[in-house]
């Protein structure tokens, strides 16, 4: 390969990294200096630390491993005259900390997470809550892993957040039987791995 040819394919994957980390939302050249730790690269990403309620807290021996900004829906059905949760549909855009990278999921009914860039995959259960802190929006939760897949992104995954709730709250209209809805909801999801 002459030296024309490199020039080429480095500036090539220069401008396909740039694009894919705008299109995650993930900034690779700024005034701030390189985070110094798996911690400072999650509230980087998030534009700032996420405040997590003690009881969302991970036992200790669990180290974050990957965060995720949701957006999506939560779709509810009419059972009993009242608005149930069916299951959560979200895009997941965000980063992979050691060593940090852009990632992808879709959070689906289980509730579990799948990663489309390696087939990983979690399934959660016994959902702890907390408050959010936006009004009218679905309660923050530490979820503990029931099942993984894979040796991905949540290939060992013992604990997921979601934090930062906005939105996602069921109708507190009446309904029929057999009506469905969706509404828009947005999150982060931050996932933990045994140390």
């Amino acid at each position: 390969m002459n030296t024309k040819n490199v020039r080429i394919a480095a500036g090539f994957g220069a401008v396909t990294l740039a694009l894919v980390g705008v299109s995650a939302g993930v900034s690779f050249a700024d005034d701030k200096p390189a985070p110094a730790t798996a911690a400072s690269a999650a509230d980087r990403f998030l534009g700032g630390a996420t405040t997590v309620p003690p009881e969302l807290v991970p036992p200790a021996g669990n180290t974050l491993t990957s965060v995720f900004k949701a957006k999506g829906v939560q779709i509810y059905g009419c059972a009993d005259a009242k608005w149930t949760l069916i299951e959560p549909a979200a895009s997941l855009a965000g980063i992979t900390l050691n060593p940090v990278r852009v990632a992808s999921a879709l959070h689906f009914r289980g509730p579990s997470w799948e990663s489309p860039d390696d087939g990983s995959l979690v399934e959660g259960t016994a959902p702890v809550p907390a408050p959010s802190a936006t009004p009218n929006s679905i309660p923050q939760l530490l979820v503990t892993a029931k099942t993984t897949r894979g040796a991905g992104v949540f290939g060992g995954v013992t604990y997921i957040q979601r934090l930062s709730t906005v939105g996602g709250v069921a109708p507190a209209t009446a309904c029929a039987a057999g009506a469905t809805t969706a509404v828009p909801y947005q999150a982060v999801y931050r996932f933990f791995k045994k140390s």
